[in-house]
């Protein structure tokens, strides 16, 4: 009787047991709960905006956009003095400034490293040994429309009328160039004629300083006298001889205009003018 119940509550209990399985295994799976995303990256340090030399610059050099690129740095690398890039930066500034030290490629440049055409010593550091600083008046058709910029090479022409008893009117108006590559320093007492980067006008120059000779100096000096001076920028790099070799001989009326080289008369020839009762023999030479 006893082994009976024994085996009946175990029949009993296997059964429940076995019920618990089948429940558990009928009842779905637990889902996993996703894992959070990672947090996102921190945005880099802001960099930096300085100039640098785009490229080996000697000392004395007037600077020009060609000789400066920009260049991104962590601000902590910055050195102290540093120009820095950019439309509300210094860079607008540093066209046409003088350079006292030499830079290789890719070296910042440093304030202290320039001179401004307005700073004291300016025109001394930027001349040359044994040359002189010397100004001439311009407008915007003889100083090519205020696009000379410091540091261009530049021809002086010389445009004279002489008096209409000394030559024919075929020969009157002359041009000659009297000076050639002559370094332009200064323009007015501001350096940048370029854009000044917000959007303002710049004004026509009136003044243009070159770098001459004792020489020239005093050839400049009379050619401003005898009548107008324009002048002409050369080419960066220009071919000996060429088209570029200064004339030798002046360029009048006649050499420009074909009307005026057949109204010329032949050297030698008389020409009677008669002026009311009076007439007189003219012979052109």
């Amino acid at each position: 009787m006893v082994l009976r119940l024994v085996a009946v509550v175990m029949l009993l209990l296997t059964a429940v047991g076995l019920g618990v399985v089948a429940f558990r295994a009928a009842q779905p799976a637990p889902v996993a709960e996703a894992a959070p995303p990672p947090p996102p990256p921190p945005p880099p340090p802001p960099q930096a905006k300085i100039l640098v030399a785009a490229r080996a610059i000697p000392a004395g050099t007037l600077l020009k956009d060609e000789d400066l690129r920009e260049a991104e740095m962590a601000p902590e690398a910055v050195p102290a003095g540093a120009v820095s890039a950019g439309v509300a930066g210094e860079g607008a500034t540093m066209r046409g400034t003088l350079l006292r030290q030499y830079r290789e490629a890719g070296a910042p440049i440093l304030r202290g490293d320039v001179l401004r055409p307005r700073d004291r010593g300016f025109l001394a550091a930027v001349l040359q040994p044994g040359r002189k600083a010397v100004s001439i008046g311009v407008d915007a058709v003889t100083g090519a429309s205020g696009l000379i910029w410091p540091g261009d090479l530049v021809d002086v022409i010389l445009v004279q009328e002489l008096d209409a008893a000394l030559a024919p009117v075929s020969r009157r108006v002359v041009a000659e160039t009297v000076l050639t590559a002559l370094r332009v320093i200064a323009v007015d007492q501001q350096i940048v004629q370029g854009a000044t980067g917000d959007g303002a006008a710049r004004p026509v120059a009136r003044t243009v300083t070159l770098e001459v000779s004792a020489a020239e100096a005093e050839r400049l000096a009379v050619a401003e006298r005898l009548g107008r001076l324009t002048l002409a920028v050369r080419a960066m790099e220009t071919p000996a001889g060429g088209e570029d070799a200064p004339r030798d001989a002046a360029l009048s009326g006649a050499d420009v205009s074909m009307a005026l080289q057949r109204n010329t008369p032949v050297p030698g020839s008389r020409v009677r003018v008669i002026e009311g009762g009076q007439s007189q023999e003219v012979t052109f030479q």
